[in-house]
This record gives C-alpha cells, sequence and structure tokens, in this order.
C-alpha cells in the first residue's frame, strides 16, 4: 500500500510545504538522509501559539505537535518526490514552548510520533528527544525537526 493510501485512509491532507521564514532550506538530503528542519503547527491555516502550563494546556500541546508532524510529511513528499521513498522515520526533535513548571513535554511529543507510527507502521518508529524551551519562533507552541533514512 502506498503512504498516500494510508493517509487517505487516515483522513489525512497535507498541505503545501512551508517556505522558509529565515536564512535556511526546509531539507537536505545527504548520505542516504534527508534532514528536515523545524516546522511549526498549523490548523485550519493558522499558527497554534502560546506556552504550555500557561495559556496552553497538554492535550493543545499534542495536538500542535501532531499537526507539526504534519507539515513535516508535507517537507518530505516535496523533497523527494513520494512518501513512498522513506525508508524510515530515524529521529524527531520536539521543541514544546513551556511554563518552567511544565514537565509533559514527552506527552505533547507523542502527537508526532504516533502520528509518524500510524503513517509509517513500524518504519515510522524512531529516536526522539522533547525538550522545554522558553519561547519559540512566531510564538509557536511546539517545533519539531526530523532525520529522515532515505531509500534510493
Amino acid at each position: 500500500m502506498s503512504i498516500d493510501t494510508r493517509l487517505a485512509e487516515l483522513g489525512i491532507v497535507l498541505p503545501e510545504a512551508a517556505a522558509p521564514v529565515a536564512a535556511y532550506v526546509p531539507a537536505v538530503e545527504a548520505n542516504g538522509f534527508l534532514h528536515i528542519s523545524g516546522q511549526l503547527p498549523f490548523l485550519d491555516g493558522q499558527l497554534m501559539t502560546g506556552r504550555c502550563g500557561e495559556n496552553a494546556d497538554q492535550d493543545f500541546g499534542r495536538q500542535a505537535a501532531e499537526r507539526c508532524a504534519v507539515m513535516l510529511l508535507a517537507q518530505i513528499r516535496k523533497a523527494l518526490g513520494s512518501l513512498d521513498r522513506v525508508e524510515r522515520i530515524v529521529k524527531l526533535g520536539v521543541f514544546v514552548s513551556s511554563s518552567a513548571n511544565f514537565t509533559a513535554q514527552p506527552q505533547v511529543a507523542n502527537g508526532a510520533s504516533e502520528l509518524m507510527q500510524q503513517v509509517f507502521g513500524d518504519a515510522g518508529t524512531h529516536a526522539r528527544s522533547a525538550v522545554g524551551v522558553p519561547v519559540l519562533p512566531l510564538n509557536a507552541v511546539v517545533e519539531v525537526d526530523a532525520v529522515v533514512q532515505v531509500r534510493s
């Protein structure tokens, strides 16, 4: 089954891949790996903003992480031409805008991790970091980057 068929089964429609907002490129393919720059969460065309533990809760953060994963998929498809070229999701880096007393970054990050597993099956299981930070670009609540092994 193609990954596009799997996305349709899951009801996921990929948006256009986001353009960079500064001096970087969205993705770099090198030595069989695709390195994807951090992606921000958009829902219905609007950036999901805030800080977990302050004006956003864990569920909102989790949904934002999932939306970041959707943006990662859009970048992968743009860079590779097809999501079927993904051999494995190797690692996700999840950054959660958090207050000092918020410690549920791993549960927030599960929004991105679980989506990758739903889309790619075993090839979607990955290493991960989930880090709390005081602020993210454009006041985004979550940012996620990725390393992907590419099928030649």
